[in-house]
């Protein structure tokens, strides 16, 4: 498994320059709001302008300016969980993780869809819609849906940023134990947290101004600062107790 980019491009006056490979890892954009994090997950899932540059998902091109080619979000095997879920309120949880199979109702995406909910341990609220279960259920019903068509990755877009300490918590362990053990693909994962960087973490990537500007293992970043924007980002660590970081 491996993903492959290089992306240059102008969206408004931003210009996004980055370029980096991944393995079989959880990789964390880290950085300022409006540096370029959500900006690059866009652009790999193909739903933001490609510009200049290269996408290659397990040697794959999903996008080459060069070869003429732009595969629409549908044919990137790509999962996506967006910042606001984006569940269909109209629609039961069984209906909205089905949905990651383009609404399929075939007996085989029905029973795909069931071993997703007992796997994420939605099975009980099957029937019910997304006002009627709790912001945790959400998340799941939201990861359960990004899986069911078995993407090559996954990107997580701030997916916890609306939930509490408990939840959290409760969402990185489902993230460790169902992604990154379960289905042992490779994710991206846009966060400012830094608990869930130095959890969930293989490497981290802090970008600044639409560009990288330090990346490797989180504690090597954080206890290596490059300059001061980096080290006013990993100065949140004085929150927390310094074992985390050593």
């Amino acid at each position: 498994m491996s993903l492959d980019l290089r992306i240059i491009n102008n969206v408004g006056g931003f210009t996004l320059d980055v370029g980096w490979t991944m393995g079989n890892e959880l990789v964390v954009l880290f950085g300022h709001s409006g540096s370029g994090k959500s900006m690059t997950l866009r652009t790999i899932a193909g739903i933001a302008p490609q510009g200049d540059g290269h996408i290659r998902l397990n040697g794959r091109s999903l996008y080459s300016r060069d070869l003429g080619i732009n595969l629409p979000p549908q044919q990137r095997s790509v999962g996506y969980v967006f910042q606001d879920l984006a569940l269909f309120p109209h629609m039961t949880v069984e209906k909205n993780i089905l949905f990651g199979m383009g609404g399929a109702v075939s007996r085989a995406a029905r029973e795909k869809a069931m071993d997703m909910m007992q796997l994420f341990r939605l099975a009980e609220y099957k029937g019910r819609y997304p006002h009627e279960i709790s912001g945790g259920q959400k998340q799941r019903v939201a990861l359960a849906r990004a899986l069911m068509r078995n993407p090559e990755v996954l990107l997580l877009d701030e997916p916890f940023s609306s939930l509490d300490d408990q939840l959290r918590l409760e969402m990185r362990t489902c993230l460790i134990n169902v992604v990154k053990r379960e289905f042992q693909m490779p994710a991206i994962l846009v966060t400012h947290n830094v608990l869930e960087v130095f959890s969930l973490a293989d490497r981290v990537m802090v970008y600044s101004k639409g560009r990288i500007v330090q990346s490797g293992i989180p504690q090597a970043v954080f206890n290596n600062p490059v300059n001061e924007e980096v080290m006013s980002l990993v100065s949140l660590k004085k929150l927390y107790p310094d074992y985390l970081f050593t």
